[in-house]
């Protein structure tokens, strides 16, 4: 292949990536030049005022927090399910990663729908307890939302693991509490490491928990300061502050990898790891998991559907579909664009690799670690100053929720790649076929499924989306989330109830797609 022909190539495949970085980055630079608009006495006032403090102490607290207990939920459940020998661990895999089905401000929903003189727990056992709120109350419901993250990221790393050292280090007399804690927890730190990463950027980015819960971040106070300012410069100057939190964790990320060396020993032959059998510890795993599951699943589910029995009305039906069909509106070319977006930037990775193609590659997930409230906002500052005629229009929401998920979309098409050899492009190509008709005929349909699994992941977390929704729908416009966060706010948790379960379905089906492909990629 010429030189020429590599550089063509890389060229068009170069084009995606402008617009996407592009679509990401130019926003910002609107959102700098916002934020240094104030004058000078304006902007010391602005930046150095006693609030950005508190709320910096806020979102450190709540992120901490989330990060800690989702640590004590899921280490011990993703070892209990791959480690012991434990009946059922299927059953209790399924049930530790469904919390994935229901969104942050549905499990807020669940949690203020139990208290308060008409809530749940007052209605069953005719006394009330007090209505959670506030940190504690976003603390919960975060991390019940969030640890499956982790959970699934511990599964599968504890299921890769080499048997060989957990022998080596047995036979040289350590106990297997030593073992757990010297060869084990040491190889597990990627997991942490990309999963707390994770996690932090669901917290900073979060906005229905922290609004309905009451607890200001720099995601609540954005959203108040954008709703009520009318110059939104310092609403400019919260979005740069949770841009750098964000960075700084990022940055933090990669330089713990950067220190991570782990290495299978041998060849790398794969083998059954050793069952260990729990004894007298049994009852009290089987009581753990089952507590777990209750809490995270059965309560906030439960919730939904009493709520909905209780308060049910034939004519919120017609509000149920109109919002159903808003979201579908948004979701399905969302999904359908981020699945053809995949394909270069994955092409790129797998058969260019060098370092151009890595950082073109990391310019999805760049985009992807902005928080949505500060990406919205910047987008909303770039269409009013250069395009104000389509503000607040359809095609900006879904442009937005199509840069914002593409980095999901990338996984499952780059798997796909890795099992498509470059010999069937190259059979093609000297069968006569031009390189565009190779590509469709050999390796499209090779990289369908993953397209497939990308859709409806990006489908499926689109129609869970709150902030981008909020603040770049048309006026009126309704989805399901909107209509979950808007009526819980008004504590008009019967009124929710229809919404809510209609997510906690189609975000059933997410989770489903999730172990599925958990499952394929495992065979």
């Amino acid at each position: 292949m010429s030189k020429r022909k590599i550089v063509s190539i890389n060229h068009y495949l170069l084009i995606p990536a402008v617009v996407v970085g592009a679509g990401g980055l130019i926003p910002l630079v609107y959102l700098l030049v916002k934020a240094f608009s104030a004058e000078g006495t304006a902007l010391v006032q602005i930046v150095f005022r006693w609030r950005n403090a508190r709320l910096f102490f806020n979102t450190l607290l709540l992120t901490g927090g989330v990060l800690a207990l989702d640590i004590l939920l899921a280490t011990p459940a993703a070892w209990l399910t791959t480690r012991v020998n434990l009946k059922g661990k299927r059953f209790f895999t399924v049930l530790c990663a469904l919390p994935l089905a229901i969104p942050g401000y549905v499990m807020a929903y669940a949690l203020l729908a139990l208290g308060g003189n008409t809530g749940i727990v007052a209605q069953f056992f005719g006394k009330s307890i007090p209505r959670l709120g506030g940190y504690w109350g976003a603390l919960l419901a975060l991390s019940a939302y969030t640890s499956p993250y982790l959970f699934l990221n511990l599964r599968t790393a504890l299921l890769g693991l080499d048997p060989s050292l957990e022998e080596s280090a047995r036979s040289l007399g350590y106990r297997y509490r030593e073992t757990f804690f010297h060869i084990i927890l040491p190889q597990l730190r990627p997991a942490f490491y990309a999963s707390g990463l994770l996690i932090s950027l669901h917290v900073l980015g979060d906005f229905g928990v922290v609004s309905l819960m009451r607890y200001e971040t720099f995601s609540y106070a954005l959203y108040t300061e954008y709703t009520l300012s009318f110059e939104h410069i310092y609403a400019a100057w919260l979005a740069l502050m949770l841009l750098v939190f964000t960075g700084c964790l990022l940055y933090l990320e990669a330089k713990l990898l950067n220190r991570v060396v782990l290495h299978r020993a041998g060849s790398g032959v794969s083998r059954q790891l050793p069952q260990i059998p729990l004894g007298q510890w049994r009852v009290p795993a089987y009581l753990y998991l089952s507590v777990l599951s209750f809490t995270t699943v059965v309560v906030p589910a439960g919730a939904v559907l009493l709520w909905m029995f209780r308060g049910f009305d034939v004519a919120v039906l017609e509000g149920l579909v109109n919002a159903l069909i808003g979201s579908l509106s948004i979701a399905i070319p969302a999904g359908i664009l981020c699945a053809f977006l995949a394909v270069p930037f994955a092409y790129v990775g797998v058969r260019h690799p060098s370092r151009l193609s890595n950082m073109l590659g990391r310019v999805a997930y760049i985009v992807y670690a902005i928080p949505p409230l500060a990406f919205a906002l910047s987008l909303i500052f770039f269409v009013l100053n250069i395009m104000s005629f389509i503000y607040k229009t359809l095609p900006v929401l879904i442009y937005a929720c199509t840069l914002h998920f593409l980095a999901e979309a990338i996984g499952p098409v780059r798997s796909s790649l890795y099992q498509a050899s470059p010999n069937l492009e190259e059979a093609a190509r000297s069968l006569g076929y031009s390189r565009i008709q190779a590509f469709f005929r050999a390796l499209l349909p090779i990289l369908m499924r993953g397209m497939l699994t990308a859709t409806a992941l990006v489908f499926l977390a689109t129609m869970k989306e709150l902030p981008l929704t909020f603040l770049l729908s048309p006026a009126g416009y309704e989805t399901l989330a909107l209509n979950v966060w808007s009526y819980t706010s008004e504590a008009m948790f019967a009124e929710a109830a229809p919404y809510a379960l209609a997510i906690l379905v189609f975000s059933g089906i997410f989770v489903g797609v999730l172990i599925r492909h958990e499952e394929h990629a495992q065979v």
